[in-house]
């Protein structure tokens, strides 16, 4: 295989400074290139759809959530790791667009429940389709057994950072 600008940048840090063993950042330097390179294009694909990478996010957290697509916002903050000042935001934002209402919880007249309206889960479920095909594409560079292996690969290295 070619080398490609991560091998470069690798072979340099060999170069200057022999007494590090540089091979990490092959590996990390690559998972972050291509981790922006996706980033982009999805960004773009929900761009099209009139939302963020953010909205995105708590879009498809409520729909992963199952029927009624509803959860707390504390629910909503946990899954996405952000501070209650950043999920606010982000709700703010969908609810003018009207792809979420906050709604009484049944449970506790003092509590809120977030829940897919019906143009934001028509949304979501496109938007989501839309945002894999870049994904299929790339992946489709590999054979079936290396995309099972790599994943595989990445659920070690990633637990073994968490």
């Amino acid at each position: 295989m070619a080398e490609d600008p991560v091998d470069r940048i690798v072979a340099q840090w060999r170069r200057e400074r022999p007494d590090l063993e540089a091979s990490p950042m092959g590996i990390f330097g690559r998972i972050y290139r291509i981790s922006r390179l996706m980033g982009d294009r999805v960004q773009e694909i929900y761009e099209r759809y009139g939302i963020g990478r953010g909205e995105f996010d708590v879009l498809a957290t409520l729909r992963r959530s199952g029927e009624p697509y509803t959860l707390s916002p504390k629910a909503l903050t946990a899954t996405l790791m952000l501070t209650s000042g950043g999920m606010t935001g982000r709700l703010d934002r969908l609810e003018r667009a009207g792809l979420i209402a906050r709604i009484p919880d049944p449970g506790d007249r003092r509590a809120l429940r977030v829940s897919l309206t019906e143009d934001g889960l028509r949304l979501i479920d496109e938007a989501v389709g839309a945002g894999l095909h870049p994904q299929h594409e790339a992946l489709a560079a590999l054979p079936e057994e290396d995309r099972e292996r790599l994943a595989d690969l990445l659920r070690r290295l990633l637990a073994a950072l968490e």
